[in-house]
This record gives structure tokens, sequence and C-alpha cells, in this order.
């Protein structure tokens, strides 16, 4: 689930960022420090904006100034229960790992459903009921969480498909581990194929420059 959170972070400056920038300075330093981030709880989305004036002060004997910058975030916490979609990137005789934005969740034999088999010999393994269900590496897929554990900067999920409305979804796409170029998609943009398919988020990297 997806909160906005208001949030403080320190930040050290050097003596030379001090000048009429310091605003920019503070709030590129801010972004780069915390944007993608785990604190254990919550994975930090992106920063919002910073929603009031940072007060600074010089640090005894280094000439450093600290500032506690005051910012908005979004930010989003996976709860026991939810029901996620995410993609699958390994199928092992156990279970299979699933991606679901930055957390990864693994879903155990027991908790798929009995009809669908594990098949080692196809490539790539995957578990299949042979009359058209089947989880391999790349298939999009809908878990419910059971389960969430969290410590110092991580978090780890385990999750279900046995259930109603679970399991994989009709949408197939190739799985990469190389993000794709907004050049790559621009240029598929016209086939009617990935029109109609959502392309998914954790394959997808956007140019910093079209979100100006």
């Amino acid at each position: 689930m997806f909160f906005i959170h208001d949030l403080e972070r320190t930040i050290n400056l050097h003596p030379s960022f001090l000048g009429p920038n310091i605003a920019n300075y503070l709030k590129d330093q801010l972004i780069a420090d915390v944007e993608g981030t785990n604190t254990g709880n919550y994975y930090i989305i992106c920063v919002i904006e910073t929603t009031k004036e940072p007060s600074g002060r010089v640090i005894p004997g280094s000439g450093i100034t600290e500032y506690i910058v005051p910012y908005k975030a979004l930010v989003w916490k996976p709860f026991k229960g939810e029901t996620l979609d995410g993609v699958v990137t390994s199928v092992v005789q156990n279970g299979c790992f699933v991606e679901v934005g930055p957390l990864t969740c693994f879903i155990s034999r027991q908790s798929i459903p009995s009809d669908l088999k594990f098949d080692g010999n196809a490539t790539p393994p995957q578990f299949t009921d042979n009359a058209g269900q089947i989880i391999e590496r790349g298939t999009h897929i809908r878990v419910k969480l059971v389960g969430i554990r969290t410590e110092v900067g991580q978090m780890f999920a385990v999750a279900t498909i046995k259930e109603d409305y679970l399991g994989p979804l009709d949408i197939s796409l190739p799985f990469s581990d190389t993000p794709v170029s907004h050049e790559y998609i621009t240029r598929h943009a016209d086939r009617d194929d990935d029109r109609r398919q959502p392309w998914p988020c954790m394959a997808i990297s956007l140019d910093a420059d079209l979100l100006e």
C-alpha cells in the first residue's frame, strides 16, 4: 500500500557548497540519499517536496554544515494479506521467487495449487498443469502475502497463490535483466501486441529528462 509520509533527513555539506544554490544542492543530495532505499519498514519511492526551509548549523572544528531537511515522500509498505502483482524471477523444485517492485517473495511448493506440477526438464524450469497454465521465469503472477520479515535495510516475504483469483496472469512478455530503454519502448509503441500488454515495471527505466 502506498502512503504520503513526512520524514526528515540530516545532510552534511562541505563549505564549498555554501552559496546561492545551496537549496538545489540539498535537494539533489536528499534525492540521491533516500530515493529507492528500504528503511526496514517501508520503501521510499520518491521525494515529493521539501516541506519547509531547512535549518542548518556549522559543526564546530570542521567547517562542515549540518542541515535537517524535512520532506514529504511517497512510500510503499507491504502488508500481510495484501494481494499484489509481480514477475517470477526464478523457479526451483521447492517453489518460485517473485519480484513485486523492490520486494522479493517466495512461494513454496505447498502454496502452489496441486494441479501445477514442477517440470525440471523444461527450458526454463516451470510449474505447469499441461493445460495452458505455466509458471516460469518472466511469468506475470498475482500473489497474496502470508508473511513478512523485516531487518535493518531489508525486507522479505512469503506468498501464496493457492486461493481464488491468484496465480499466473494472462500477460506474456519476455523477462530481461537489462532495463528497457525509452528508445526501445518508443520504437515498439506501434506494435499491436505491445499496445495491448502493460510493460513489467521491473524491466523498464525511463530517461530522467522525460520527467522534467
